[in-house]
């Protein structure tokens, strides 16, 4: 079952609800790249919900994107991201439990502030070359990571900053990098499609590393 609700996308698996995943786009937007995430995580059975954060813009460049993204309220997506934990509990399997987060880019700093905001909402978290430079101490979810061999937006010192500071706090941190491939490997966007290799091996990975921390169904 599916519903494009509003501002989000929901994707419940035919053989009903599983555990939540909520997916965190990047600056492209909710495009058909995200929603084929949410699609491709209910066919593995978890329900999946996808909040708008750009109000329904889908830039064509990067120019664009950023002059979006520029124009948000980070007040207004945090407290978006927020409510769709929620939105997404209500449709889950178990509605009073924590659910995973996955994001790409700018998703994947939304994510692991999300996964530092609410430690108890949050079970496993997946980001795709996106960082933060914020104090993850409160963090208690595993945390697993994808970077590009070559990406201006995570650069070498950022992400080896973050992935000590994770280290330095004890958290279970689990970061891949990919050769030969930059910035929005694993996403068809307006620029350039995805590389192939790379994003099919980086899913293979979010699947087993759910499938450990956050498992579909509960046994």
């Amino acid at each position: 079952m599916s519903d494009r609700a509003g501002s989000a996308y929901l994707v419940v698996p035919d053989e009903g609800p599983g555990h939540g995943v909520l997916v965190l786009h990047s600056w492209w937007g909710l495009d058909a790249a995200t929603k084929g995430v949410v699609e491709r995580l209910a066919d593995a059975g978890y329900t999946a919900l996808a909040p708008d954060l750009l109000g329904g813009i889908r830039p064509q460049d990067a120019d664009a994107a950023r002059d979006a993204l520029a124009e948000t309220d980070p007040n207004a997506t945090a407290a978006l991201v927020l409510s769709s934990v929620v939105a997404l509990r209500a449709h889950s399997a178990v509605p009073t439990g924590p659910v995973a987060v996955l994001g790409f880019s700018m998703g994947a700093s939304w994510a692991l502030w999300l996964g530092t905001r609410q430690p108890d909402s949050i079970d496993a978290v997946v980001a795709y070359y996106g960082s933060q430079d914020i104090d993850f101490e409160a963090l208690s979810s595993p945390v697993l990571g994808h970077f590009a061999e070559d990406d201006p937006f995570v650069t070498e010192d950022q992400l080896v900053e973050m992935q000590a500071h994770l280290l330095l706090l004890d958290k279970h941190v689990e970061f891949h990098r990919y050769e030969g491939t930059g910035h929005w490997f694993a996403e068809d966007t307006p620029i350039g499609p995805a590389d192939a290799a790379a994003a099919s091996l980086a899913w293979e990975r979010t699947l087993a590393f759910l499938a450990e921390h956050a498992p579909a169904h509960q046994s």
